[in-house]
């Protein structure tokens, strides 16, 4: 808390309390301030203030009050937030001119003090609100965000097709070193979890299905049902939501953390462009990689169903694969397949761009990095929505 102090002009004992006294003269008064306004002294200035109060305020409403701050030895912003609330913001403002006989440090912690309340003041007013009001803003902030989400996106990717189309026609700066070691953190690394997943996840399509079709006599179309689904759905999806979230933070936690440290800067600095040498290796290697546990994901399914009804159906695998091979066509595993790609596309975009955004601290790299499987989730979901009615509308 700073204090300014001044000599007095009033012959008053050293470091005397503050205090204020009213001199009414016909439709005219005075305010003369005295004393230590500060914290020390802070109940008594406060009864002081309330016995004021009113008379103050009645003159000051006539615009025949005049303040005189002569007689003020000291100051703190305990004693500017009482004068504040005291002479209201015209008589603050009168003090805060140049020709104020207050010295200018202590019009410097006024003017401070005054602003600090005024912006409290107005927070606390906008605070208040009323219920539409509020689910309004709240919804127009929310479409602010995602707009700006959108622009981000679409902005770094044509950035990305940009680089793509410089390098590719340069072999030399090719960073195959990258893109392999890239490849096989996304790739092969991720094998074994999506395997285990798809695989039991197919056991349960092909469980719930014989449950149900068994009571219609239909037992056998159960091995339609989980061909049908993990060809064209379910492979691909559950293999881009189980890399979403474990390669979109990756990406995002690894380029972040170089941004938080600096060294995007430093590559910078070096010439170097950060999109050639982070982003594109990492695209690539998504690219690659997704089709390929896509490919996984869908035999393991297949093979986790045909357990199922080996087991609780009769059918035997020969039956089963038989079955697959006559009614199923092979449409289904190329819809499926070609989705893989622009999944693994946006996946990468999401996570570089989100790593990209982290603004230099522990905290801001986890924020990013959650967004970043968030929003690479509910892309997958929602770009695989649409190609399902596309592919509908167009009899695939």
């Amino acid at each position: 808390m700073s204090t300014f102090s001044a000599p007095s002009t009033v012959s008053r004992p050293e470091n005397a309390p503050g205090d204020a006294e009213l001199h009414e003269e016909g439709y005219a008064a005075v305010l003369r301030l005295r004393g230590q306004w500060t914290l020390a002294h802070h109940a008594r200035l406060e009864r002081c203030i309330a016995a004021l109060r009113g008379r103050v305020d009645a003159m000051a409403a006539g615009g025949a009050l005049e303040v005189d701050p002569g007689s003020l030895e000291a100051l703190d912003t305990a004693g500017a937030r009482l004068l504040c609330g005291l002479l209201g913001a015209a008589h603050i403002a009168r003090l805060l001119e140049d020709a104020s006989p207050l010295p200018r440090e202590r019009r410097a912690l006024l003017r401070a003090v005054a602003e600090a309340m005024q912006g409290s003041a107005e927070a606390t007013a906008a605070e208040g609100g009323y219920a539409l009001g509020d689910v309004l803003a709240h919804i127009g902030q929310t479409m602010g965000v995602f707009w700006r989400h959108l622009t981000g996106l679409t902005g770094f990717i044509g950035l990305i097709l940009a680089t793509v189309l410089r390098v590719a026609v340069q072999p030399r700066r090719w960073r195959m070193t990258a893109l392999v070691a890239n490849l096989e953190r996304t790739g092969l690394d991720a094998v074994p979890i999506i395997a285990l997943l798809t695989f039991l996840v197919g056991a349960v399509v092909a469980f719930l299905g014989a449950t149900v079709l068994a009571s219609f006599g239909a037992s056998i179309f159960t091995v339609d049902l989980v061909a049908y689904s993990f060809l064209r759905e379910f492979g691909v999806l559950l293999a881009a939501i189980i890399v979403a979230g474990r390669t979109a933070s990756s990406f995002t936690a690894q380029i972040g953390s170089m941004r938080a440290n600096e060294e995007i800067d430093a590559i910078r600095v070096l010439g170097l462009d950060p999109v050639e040498l982070l982003v594109l290796p990492r695209v690539y290697a998504l690219l690659i990689a997704l089709p390929i546990l896509t490919f996984v994901a869908m035999v393991s399914g297949i093979i986790g169903g045909m357990l199922v009804s080996a087991t609780t159906l009769d059918i035997s695998p020969v039956l089963f694969l038989s079955r697959i091979e006559d009614n199923v066509g092979l449409i289904h595993f190329w819809v499926g397949m070609a989705k893989a790609p622009v999944f693994a596309f946006l996946i990468a975009v999401i996570g570089c761009l989100e790593g990209f955004r982290v603004q230099g601290s522990a905290q801001s790299v986890g924020e990013h990095t959650t967004s970043a499987v968030v929003q690479s989730i509910f892309v997958v979901i929602v770009v695989d929505a649409i190609a399902a009615l596309f592919c509908m509308e167009m009899g695939w």
